[in-house]
C-alpha cells in the first residue's frame, strides 16, 4: 500500500501525488544548487543523484546543468522512467491528474517538460508532440504554470 493514495472525486480523473523526498536529501539538492560555479555545480547536483538515484527533481535538475542537448536528454529520459515507475508505485494507472502544486510532483513534471524540449531539439518530433500532450492531460495548466 502507498502512502499517498491516488484521490477520486465527482469533479473528474484522479489525482496522484508521489511521496516526498526524504529531508537530508532535498537539503542536499538545494545546496547543490546554491554552488555558484556552474561545472561545480553540475558535479554537486551529480553527487546527490549518485547518492539518490531514485529523486526525480535531481535527475532533471542535472538535466538542466548537462554540458549539450544529448546529455541532457539522457538525463531527462531517465528522470522521466524514474519518475512513471514512482507514479505506479504511488497508485497512478496511467491517467489522472499529476499537478504541479504539490512540491512531490515537481520533479516529475519537470523531467517531462525537459524530455519534451530536448526531443525537439534533437529533432523527436513525434517523441516532443507526446511529451507535450501527456504533460497537458498531467497538468492542464502547465502552459499557464511559473514552473521554473
Amino acid at each position: 500500500m502507498t502512502e499517498h493514495p491516488v484521490g477520486f472525486s465527482a469533479q473528474g480523473p484522479p489525482e496522484t501525488v508521489l511521496a516526498p523526498e526524504p529531508s537530508h536529501a532535498q537539503a542536499a539538492l538545494a545546496a547543490a544548487l546554491d554552488v555558484g560555479d556552474p561545472a561545480a555545480q553540475r558535479d554537486a547536483v551529480a553527487a546527490v543523484v549518485a547518492r539518490w538515484p531514485r529523486y526525480l527533481d535531481a535527475w532533471a535538475r542535472l538535466g538542466e546543468l548537462a554540458r549539450d542537448d544529448v546529455e541532457a536528454y539522457a538525463y531527462f529520459r531517465v528522470a522521466y522512467h524514474r519518475g512513471l515507475d514512482r507514479l505506479r508505485q504511488s497508485g497512478w494507472r496511467g491517467s489522472g491528474y499529476v499537478r504541479w502544486a504539490h512540491d512531490e510532483n515537481r520533479g516529475f513534471l519537470r523531467a517531462l517538460d525537459g524530455l519534451r524540449r530536448l526531443a525537439g531539439r534533437i529533432g523527436e518530433r513525434d517523441e516532443e508532440q507526446r511529451c507535450s500532450e501527456f504533460l497537458l492531460q498531467l497538468e492542464p495548466a502547465w502552459e499557464r504554470i511559473d514552473h521554473d
